[in-house]
Parts: C-alpha cells; structure tokens; sequence
C-alpha cells in the first residue's frame, strides 16, 4: 500500500511518518550557513551518533539527551527546514513530489540508497574529529536521482 500516496503528511500514522525516512544520514551532517548570502553548505562533518555504515542513529530514542540540538522533522516544522536536502522523502512530499525510486519503502531495502551514492555509508568523519567546518564542504548531499 502507498500510504504516502493516499495520505496528507498531517493523516500519517507515527509509525507510517517514521518509515518516511530512508535512512540517508543526511540530515544528521553539520551544515555551515553563510552570514552574508544566507547559503546553505554541507559537511562531511556527521553527528557523532551517526552510524558510518548503517548510516542511521546509534541512539535514536534518546537523542535529544545527547544532542539536545538535535531537529525532529514534524508536519508542524518541515516547512521550515529548508537545510533537509532535495532527496529527503519529508521534503520531497511536501513539495508534491513522489518518493525517489530508490527509497526503502520501495526497493524493500536500503541497498539501492547506498549503491546509487545517496547515503553518508563511507563519506562522512566525526564530528569530535573535525577542527574547522569550512574544510569538511561537501557537494554530494545535494545529489538527487530522480
């Protein structure tokens, strides 16, 4: 069933919105906004939860107690974050787009996600790792396939 289909985000059930999320990784990468132009870069710079490989929190349910900064992407908020990337399903449905071919919901799992490069899977470094943002830009976040 494409419940994304039949539903508005605001009709999702918790457990239909969470299965959105295809477990990119890239909304848990460090992002730099420019002061002057209010440009949005990526890093590859992760949050020092994300899973390298697995690309996914190692400690999701009790993220906020280590990263209190940390976003929950709502229905109620996803209008306003316009770091998510392009290939972001929450954002993709927003915009009355489609999920992308690649996702889990319709592949079945992940593997298509890491072989097409739309992961973090061996692209990101630690945060505790990194001294200075500026050197971590990365543009391969801002990939979208379809």
């Amino acid at each position: 069933m494409s419940f994304w289909k039949e539903k508005t985000l605001a009709e999702l059930s918790a457990q239909e919105w969470e299965s959105l999320c295809d477990g990119c990784g890239k909304c848990c990468l460090n992002k730099i906004i420019d002061d002057e132009t209010d440009e949005l870069y990526y890093t590859n710079a992760a949050c020092k939860l994300l899973d390298a490989k697995a690309c996914h929190c190692m400690h999701y349910e009790q993220r906020f107690t280590f990263v209190p900064s940390c976003t929950k992407v709502t229905v109620d908020n996803i209008a306003e974050l316009t770091w998510l990337p392009d290939s972001c399903a929450y954002r993709r449905l927003y915009q009355g787009r489609d999920l992308p071919s690649w996702h889990p919901l319709l592949t079945g799992d992940k593997t298509k996600m890491h072989e097409l490069g739309m992961s973090t899977r061996n692209k990101i470094v630690n945060e505790n790792k990194v001294r200075y943002l500026e050197d971590h830009i990365v543009l391969w976040p801002l990939k979208d396939c379809d």
